[in-house]
Order: structure tokens, then C-alpha cells, then sequence
């Protein structure tokens, strides 16, 4: 017998491989109701540690075969890989089940002829898990080389994170990657925050106040999409930072507003309650798809006042009237989210960040063709890297005089300071620049980067 949460877990992995899936979207599908709690959990930090520790995994079972385990048959290779982590990182796991399930999870996949090497590895790995991983690395091995295999990245990623942030930020960085993020839901409502609380805890989850905004709460103990909470649309999942940026466009009564690139619309619904009952917001994506799952979203959280439409906000705004508030979340390398979304750090190519630079390079141009004088642009990503962030708002700006990047100060009132814990004060979020920035590890959050633009 396999448990549900193995076979879970390596269903998800092998999805992820061979589909390009996200692993969170699956997990989210395949843990439904009848799914224990127990196994839920299990399968969640199966399928997580594995994708976020493949490097490391791989370079110790190489350490047992003839052959690079990349160049197994993809079942075999998760197989090695979930039992190598139960073994290396899950000390409540008995050895013998690790061991036993993975050789039944290759058998299951018809690749019985590999249930013996998977037997023998793991065994073998058992008796040396207790080993630190350094001891496995030559000393003569190279610091980047190093740090990639035992913090388990690409050696290109850590090398560029090496030459702008030096050593010491790097590995925190690297760290933080690796650990599990809080799981971070929104309150849509602050005044019935004891009311919500309430329910959540009778429910079973533990809560713990938000690091940024007063309407942000950690839980744990639990999945929130099986609250009636969740299900009455008084919450949502979303990382705190990102709550954060919609707040920066500082949305007034009345505003016009237009929200590019918005799937899945996490950012939608705080614009549109700023905004009241006389305001306009439009809503854009260029898939159908995506804005049929924002309008689902939508019915839950009971907003009616918005217009969804599809289109590539990269060429010319087919609008007739300029927009008060804008918010360009343009697509990106997702680099601020490898602990949320550990599979990017494998598909990522270093080529992508100049193809993504291009596209984001043409959404704000669009994007501040459409400005009103006196408006405010809110240009934002989840990466950490120049190239699509910084590089992207000057290249954009360059050679006019007609748009302003505000600094941090300016925004010490208004929607983002009233929303703020009592701890935080708001040019902490910015840096000396004047660009908005979080990074993972100090405030638990994925790293976001804005930057703040008004038209004179």
C-alpha cells in the first residue's frame, strides 16, 4: 500500500515535469475535502521540498549511480528524489517507509525493472543521511558552484545574485528560498476582523498578525479555501507584499481606474473598493481563460463594479479616455517567488530576462499613454532582478519630461500609511532610490519591486 500523500506528491511532480503545471495549482485541485488533513500536509511538503531541493537531491543520488539521474526515466527519478527527501529532511518519517513506498511508487508507474536500483540507492542514502551535505562537495569545488548545489539553484542564478549583492545577502537570500513561506490571506473587511478571526480558529487555524498591513493574517493548521470564510469571500490567499501594491495607486472615490495584466486578480479587488460605487475600473488580460477565473473570483468576493476585458496591453490602449489610476503588474521572471513557486527556478533561462525586459518595456509605455495628467502609475513585479525592474522604469521614462517617479515620502499619507502596522512606517518599504521593494527572509513576504510614476 502507497499512502494518498505519496501518490499524490508524485503525481504532482511528475505533472510539473512533463506538463510545465505549477505545483500549487495542482495541490490545490488534488487536495480536496476527502483528502485527510494529514495526508494533505505531507503531500504539500513532499511535492514543495522536492522541487525546491532537486539540485541538491540529485547531486547526492549521482553520488550511487552510473548514470546522472536527470538521464532516468522521469518516474524513476522522482521516485529517488521523494524518498531522498523524506529521508534527508523529514526526521518523522520512519526510514523503512521512505524507502519501501518509493520502491512501490516506481512499480506502480510500470517500471518494475527499476524497482532494485531505487531499493538499493535509498538504502544506501539511508545509512548516510545523517551526513551534512557539504561532506559530499570537493573542497576544491568553486564558491558559486558550491552555494548552488547546497542551497539547490541554478549556478547562473546564484552567480548574477553573487556580483550584485555579495556573498553574505546572497546566501540569506538562498536561504530564504528554501524555506517555506507563510501562507498569507487578506481580510476584506477590518471591522469584522474579530468576527472572522473567530470562525477561522473554531475551524481549526492558527493565526498570526500580518508583518506589513493591518488587514494581512498568517494561518496555519489548515487550508483557508475550506473555511466559510474563504467561501463567503471575507478573505482571500494572497502573499503580504503583494496586498501591499495595490495600495500604492492610492485610489480615491470616483477614479478612473485600469488595472493591465490583471490575472488572477488578487490586486483587482482592493482598487475597486477604493474606488466606491462612482467609480470605473477596467480590468485587462490577454487570455480568456484567466479573466473567466477572475470573473468566477469575482462572484465569490461580491464585486460587481468592474469590466473585464481581453487584450495585449503591449500594443496600443484601445480606450477613449484616460485613466486616473493605473497598475501595470506586468509579467515577469517571478525570481521574488521561488519559495512560493520553487519550479521556476529550473525552467528560468537567462536568455528569458531580456525577453521579458522587451515585454515589459512596452506595457508601461502603453500604459502611460493612457495617463491623465495628475494621475498615478503604479508599475510593479514579483522579481528580483534589475533588468526587469529598475532598468525597465528609466529606459520607459527616458527623453520625456512629462512623467515624474515620486519618491518614497510622498507617500507618507494616504491608503498605504493608514494601512500599515504600527511598526512599519512607509519609507521603510522603499529604498534610496524611492523604488518599493520586499525581499524574502525579513518580513516573510515574496520580493516585489514598484515603482511609483504621476504625469505633470
Amino acid at each position: 500500500m502507497i499512502s494518498p500523500a505519496r501518490k499524490i506528491a508524485c503525481n504532482v511532480l511528475h505533472r510539473v515535469e512533463a506538463e510545465g503545471a505549477y505545483a500549487s495549482d495542482l495541490l490545490h485541485t488534488e487536495l480536496s475535502a476527502r483528502i485527510k488533513p494529514e495526508d494533505a500536509a505531507l503531500a504539500t511538503e513532499i511535492t514543495m521540498g522536492v522541487l525546491r531541493w532537486r539540485r541538491l537531491l540529485d547531486f547526492l543520488i549521482d553520488q550511487h549511480l552510473k548514470k546522472p539521474v536527470a538521464k532516468l526515466d522521469l518516474p524513476v527519478a522522482i521516485a529517488l528524489r521523494i524518498g531522498l527527501y523524506q529521508l534527508r529532511f523529514l526526521q518523522r518519517i520512519p526510514p523503512s517507509a521512505a524507502v519501501n513506498e518509493s520502491v512501490e511508487l516506481v512499480k506502480i508507474a510500470r517500471k518494475t525493472s527499476a524497482a532494485t536500483l531505487v531499493n538499493a540507492v535509498l538504502r544506501r542514502a539511508a545509512n548516510e543521511a545523517r551526513v551534512p551535505a557539504e561532506k559530499f562537495v570537493p573542497q576544491a569545488t568553486p564558491l558559486v558552484e558550491r552555494l548552488s548545489i547546497l542551497h539547490s539553484h541554478p549556478t547562473w542564478l546564484v552567480e548574477r545574485w553573487l556580483k550584485r549583492l555579495g556573498e553574505q545577502q546572497t546566501i540569506a537570500l538562498l536561504e530564504a528560498n528554501n524555506r517555506a513561506p507563510r501562507l498569507t490571506c487578506a481580510l476584506h473587511d477590518l471591522k469584522r476582523q474579530e468576527e472572522i478571526f473567530a470562525a477561522l480558529k473554531h475551524a481549526g487555524l492558527r493565526i498570526e498578525p500580518g508583518n506589513i498591513l493591518q488587514s494581512a493574517f498568517a494561518v496555519s493548521g489548515g487550508s483557508p479555501t475550506r473555511t466559510e470564510s474563504f467561501r463567503s469571500g471575507a478573505i482571500s490567499i494572497q502573499d503580504e507584499a503583494s496586498q501591499t501594491v495595490p495600495l500604492l495607486l492610492d485610489v480615491q472615490t470616483s477614479d478612473r481606474v485600469l488595472d493591465l495584466c490583471a490575472a488572477p486578480g488578487g490586486k483587482t479587488p482592493p482598487l475597486v473598493r477604493a474606488a466606491g460605487t462612482n467609480g470605473f475600473i477596467i480590468a485587462t488580460d490577454r487570455h480568456a481563460h484567466r479573466l473567466r477565473a477572475m470573473r468566477e473570483q469575482f462572484k465569490r468576493l461580491q464585486l460587481t463594479r468592474v469590466r473585464l476585458v481581453e487584450l495585449d496591453a503591449a500594443h496600443p490602449l484601445p480606450f477613449g479616455v484616460e485613466f486616473n489610476r493605473i497598475l501595470v503588474d506586468a509579467p515577469c521572471s517571478g525570481t521574488g517567488t521561488l519559495a512560493r513557486h520553487p519550479e521556476i527556478r529550473w525552467r528560468l533561462q537567462p536568455e528569458q530576462l531580456k525577453e521579458f525586459h522587451a515585454l515589459q518595456i512596452s506595457l508601461l509605455r502603453s500604459a502611460l499613454n493612457q495617463l491623465a495628467p495628475r494621475g498615478r502609475l503604479v508599475y510593479s513585479t514579483c522579481s528580483m532582478e534589475p533588468e526587469e525592474n529598475e532598468q525597465v522604469v528609466e529606459e520607459a521614462l527616458r527623453g520625456t519630461s512629462r512623467f515624474r517617479r515620486n519618491a518614497s515620502n510622498d507617500f507618507a499619507h494616504g491608503n498605504l500609511k493608514d494601512q500599515l502596522v504600527p511598526a512599519v512606517a512607509p519609507e521603510s518599504l522603499f529604498d534610496s532610490h524611492g523604488y518599493f521593494r520586499t525581499t524574502p527572509g525579513p518580513l516573510e513576504t515574496d520580493g516585489f519591486f514598484a515603482a511609483i510614476i504621476t504625469k505633470c
